[in-house]
């Protein structure tokens, strides 16, 4: 029973995904800079100490919160009926080049059109790897994860070096604060898939 003046304890078995959940919303109005267990504390409503309970760190509080934002890219290509609806590509071929790179062009323009500030979050996230060692294996984790996907439509070569170009022309657009242009991004997918001719090395 609560003291006179304590509010009562609250039954809470998703406490830490609520902790989760707020880290993620400090740092996207305030950034990793704001982020502290007595902000993410006041902003999940919960006592300091239960912050400190689950994430010993602020380093494993931003693995989790990276963990989960990391879903965002990897879920919408897993569930992406233009990827999904491609004709699997036969033994020994990669799926049609243009038909892919149409699809992923619009997937991303679908994600990057969205809620900017959700993508923003997803980067700041995976771009503190940087500085957090203890980030980088997570990042990695997102990297295998959409090369995997892409992996069933080319050749895990080819779909390492798709992830990588997403991820610049991603990158160009929120820094810049351009406008995604879906055209250029097939242009250039385009031209990662197809196939290149054997050099000429007869005299």
């Amino acid at each position: 029973m609560a003291r006179p003046g304590q509010r009562p304890r609250r039954h809470d078995p998703e406490r830490r995904q609520r902790i989760v959940d707020a880290a993620l919303r400090v740092v996207g109005a305030r950034g990793i800079a704001g982020l502290s267990h007595r902000t993410v504390a006041a902003e999940a409503d919960v006592p300091l100490g239960s912050t400190t309970y689950h994430f010993s760190s602020l380093d494993e509080l931003l693995v989790a919160a990276l963990r989960q934002a990391n879903e965002g890219f990897a879920r919408a290509l897993r569930e992406s009926d233009a990827l999904t609806g491609l004709t699997a590509p036969a033994a020994g071929s990669t799926a049609s080049a243009p038909d892919l790179a149409a699809a992923l062009a619009r997937r991303m323009g679908e994600w990057i059109g969205g809620e900017r500030t959700g993508v923003e979050l997803e980067y700041e996230l995976y771009l503190a790897a940087l500085r957090r060692p203890a980030l980088r294996p997570v990042a990695a984790e997102w990297t295998d994860a959409v090369a995997e996907t892409l992996s069933r439509r080319t050749d895990p070569v080819t779909a390492r070096a798709l992830v990588a170009l997403m991820d610049g022309i991603c990158l160009q657009v929120l820094l810049t604060g351009g406008t995604y242009d879906e055209e250029y991004a097939r242009t250039m997918m385009t031209r990662l898939l197809a196939p290149t001719e054997p050099p000429n090395l007869a005299p």
